[in-house]
């Protein structure tokens, strides 16, 4: 003989609980603002606990205090991780861009270059700065062997320079200045 009790009248703090369960889950953006009205609604009116835990039982769980502090432990180790790296990596010599009339320079291993670098993973010939008519820098690769990079990416056309880039020719790396910038 199975005896079926009727399910229990939900008393008020339990309805408290319910809509304060609903309004954190809006609050989270967890539950569009129409479903969170219409909850509450349900809540107020609902006869028994069945009936409240229906309206919260498909809304995501609260991360746990533990997952809550894991993740902002885990938030300032990649911040200090990431200021470790900036602090560790190089400091890298400034080349400034030249502010004469002159529209080309022959960076290279080679004398009768422009800029003369002595790394042997310069070729004699590497790579060409050109001024263009809105006074903005090119960076063109001249065929080199070890190539040349701008920002860590090796060019593989010529490209738009600023002041700020970091470019290298083989190993030999150097931060971008403008002239107004570097005196």
């Amino acid at each position: 003989m199975s005896s079926t009790h009727p399910p229990f009248r939900a008393s008020d703090g339990e309805r408290d609980r319910a809509i304060d369960e609903l309004r954190d889950r809006a609050v989270e953006g967890r539950i569009s603002h129409d479903t969170f009205v219409g909850r509450v609604d349900q809540a107020l009116r609902a006869r028994n606990r069945d009936e409240l835990d229906q309206l919260v039982a498909d809304l995501p769980r609260r991360r746990s205090f533990r997952q809550r502090v894991t993740d902002v432990v885990a938030s300032a180790s990649d911040f200090t991780t990431g200021l470790r790296a900036a602090w560790r990596r190089p400091r890298l010599p400034r080349l400034a861009l030249p502010d004469d009339d002159r529209a080309r320079y022959v960076v290279g291993r080679g004398s009768a270059c422009d800029l003369v670098l002595s790394d042997l993973t310069v070729s004699r010939v590497h790579a060409e700065l050109r001024r263009e008519g809105d006074g903005g820098w090119m960076l063109i690769d001249l065929g080199s062997l070890n190539g040349t990079r701008l920002n860590g990416w090796r060019l593989v056309g010529p490209a738009r320079i600023k002041s700020g880039d970091e470019i290298s020719f083989g190993d030999c790396g150097f931060l971008v200045t403008s002239p107004l910038l570097s005196g």
